[in-house]
């Protein structure tokens, strides 16, 4: 009965529905992504697929330089601040983003000129990147403010209702341009659509949400503090992501682009398979992490958490090792026939990986910023020795082993702070 009672709190019930239009919302982008890669690595071949998944590799290191002011610095400044207030914070917060965003736009820009200019990039990839880069224009200040404010309200659904529906669209309007044989450098400006019509859609959902006005307005004492706040998280992020993608940084001097091509397919899958599997256990996290004060209970749940997740990556590592050939030749043709093996290595990444971000549940509990930051730097310090050492000698598997050294160099880090924060 009283867990009935907790359930029927209109709290509870909105946070519970908000997960369920989260995990709609992340199988429909995982499922979208892997349709569109298949589509464009038939369409491409593994030369021009290399290129592609290069360019959205450059995209994804660039991206976090406009996180500045995140999540966690603004949705607390949204709640603990007066309802008359929000337009001031909203404002100010976009201002911020904007001008970082536009900065990092137009620097890209500039250094996609110069590198092609210099031969220091193909000409393929810098233009792959001119259009993908214009998504940061439009994410971090259009749907990262608003989505900041849905948040603030434990009601992403506008949200992510939009970011499905876009979603959808996108594979449609990729599938009519492999069908319209367009030049591969058209596809980035897809994705800038698809960023620009969500941001669209979600200052349409705010304005009519309130009275037909924006009110949006700029305070320099909280664009200040805004700038500032945050900022080691903000580095750690940004560590966090060159960590995950100095793979394919590092391979693209060693390699062809069809075997970075092959690679990254194999890639691509194992990411969004770590994606789905840790979905399950970081929506028990507010229950069983968050919220535990009691020292000797948050410790038994860290421990069963990290076994759960242990037990569900090798579980579907084992499985995924065994359907490596269908999946592969499934989505991705014929021509990937080499990025079998890969993938059978790279699933098993999943495993290194699900128990450091199990553990970073206590880190990010505590809000302990500087070993954020030391961690991934320790951790992309790590990667980078390995894969100097590593693909000389073995090549695209040197990647993967650069990989699980820095995820076990992490996981050793939130070890560590567990076992001095929770210690008896």
């Amino acid at each position: 009965m009283p867990a009935l009672k907790r359930f029927a709190n209109p709290d509870v019930t909105r946070a519970v529905a908000n997960l369920v239009w989260l995990g709609l919302e992340r199988l429909t982008q995982i499922g979208v992504a892997i349709a569109i890669s298949g589509v464009l690595a038939r369409y491409f071949g593994p030369d021009v697929f290399g290129k592609w998944q290069y360019a959205n590799t450059l995209l994804l290191v660039l991206s976090p330089i406009t996180w500045v002011c995140g999540a966690e610095i603004l949705v607390p400044t949204i709640v603990h601040r007066p309802p008359q207030q929000l337009g001031t914070v909203l404002g100010s917060a976009f201002a911020l983003r904007l001008s970082v965003s536009a900065a990092a736009l137009l620097l890209t820009w500039a250094g996609i000129v110069a590198c092609t200019s210099a031969g220091f990039t193909d000409p393929l990839v810098g233009a792959m990147l001119a259009g993908l880069a214009v998504t940061m224009l439009f994410r971090e200040p259009l749907v990262g403010v608003i989505n900041a404010w849905l948040q603030s309200m434990t009601y992403s659904k506008p949200q992510l209702i939009t970011s499905m529906t876009t979603a959808i669209a996108k594979a449609m309007l990729v599938w009519l341009l492999v069908r319209a044989a367009a030049a591969p450098a058209r596809f980035g400006w897809l994705w800038a659509l698809e960023s620009a019509v969500i941001g669209i859609v979600l200052i349409a959902y705010y304005v009519k949400r309130h009275g037909g006005k924006l009110g949006w307005r700029l305070d320099r004492a909280l664009f200040r503090h805004f700038a500032t706040a945050g900022t080691v998280f903000w580095l750690g992020l940004i560590c966090m992501y060159l960590f995950l993608k100095l793979d394919r940084l590092m391979l693209e001097r060693a390699i062809s682009f069809a075997d970075l091509g092959r690679y990254s397919a194999a890639q691509q899958l194992n990411e969004n398979w770590i994606t789905l599997a840790l979905m399950l256990a970081q929506t028990l996290a507010p229950a069983f992490v968050y919220r535990i004060q009691d020292l000797a209970r948050l410790r038994r749940n860290m421990w069963r958490l990290t076994a759960m997740t242990a037990v569900l990556m090798i579980a579907g590592a084992c499985v995924l090792d065994l359907l490596a050939g269908f999946i592969i030749r499934r989505v991705f043709g014929p021509d990937f026939e080499e990025a079998v093996d890969i993938f059978r290595w790279a699933v098993w990444l999943s495993v290194p990986a699900g128990i450091e971000a199990i553990g970073n549940l206590v880190v990010l509990k505590y809000q302990a910023k500087f070993v954020l930051l030391s961690k991934w730097l320790l951790a992309l310090a790590v990667a980078c020795v390995v894969n100097l050492l590593a693909i000389a000698r073995m090549g695209a598997y040197g990647a993967l082993v650069g990989l699980a050294a820095g995820y076990l160099a992490a996981a050793c880090v939130n070890f560590y702070y567990i076992r001095f924060k929770l210690r008896p």
